[in-house]
């Protein structure tokens, strides 16, 4: 198919022109629609609750005011708020970073079991300095295949890249991850 059927299939794209047309309050179905995942990615970032909620918040907030601005034969609605968030997350990490606290980094529950929660912080910090070592453009396409569960197409839409150097690149973290990690924190990795 070609890529401007692709994007009439969208149906993101009627939403679109209904806000185009003067209609702002359709934007209430992308944001319900995203709001969700776009605080995980944003949430897989920062490690950080509340500046996951503002950074989200400042996401759409953006979105809405240029979504005038969108051209849905450049892309999908999807890649360009996602783009939209991970500029924000580099302009928070610009501008400073601040000490977490490790109840909000890992949002701990109250009912705590501590063997498990002690278990779980352990394997949470080896994967972090593991993403660590990546290039934000790994860790981005890492975190979108992984935890949010894009295709490469969807993910080279985001990151700018080629779907099949997007999948090359999720090809060799992955091995390097099983290499440098105990498999009991590659599980845990892949099963969030």
């Amino acid at each position: 198919m070609e890529a401007s059927t692709l994007r009439m299939e969208n149906p993101d794209n009627a939403i679109i022109y209904k806000i185009h047309a003067g209609n702002v309050e359709a934007f209430t179905m992308l944001y319900e629609k995203y709001v969700k995942k776009i605080y995980a990615f944003i949430y897989y970032k920062t490690h950080h609750k509340q500046a996951a909620e503002d950074i989200t918040s400042q996401t759409f907030m953006k979105a809405l005011e240029k979504i005038s601005q969108f051209k849905i034969e450049k892309g999908t609605f999807q890649a360009w708020l996602y783009q939209i968030a991970r500029n924000n997350v580099c302009d928070y990490y610009r501008s400073f970073k601040p000490a977490s606290d490790i109840e909000d980094a890992w949002d701990l529950s109250t009912e705590e079991d501590i063997p498990r929660d002690t278990d779980l912080r352990k394997q949470l910090e080896e994967i972090q300095k593991g993403l660590q070592k990546l290039s934000a453009t790994q860790r981005d396409i890492v975190i979108l295949r992984v935890w949010q569960g894009m295709n490469y197409a969807e993910i080279a839409e985001i990151v700018g890249k080629s779907p099949d150097a997007c999948k090359v690149d999720f090809s060799r973290v992955s091995n390097k991850l099983r290499k440098e990690f105990a498999l009991v924190a590659l599980i845990f990795f892949f099963s969030l």
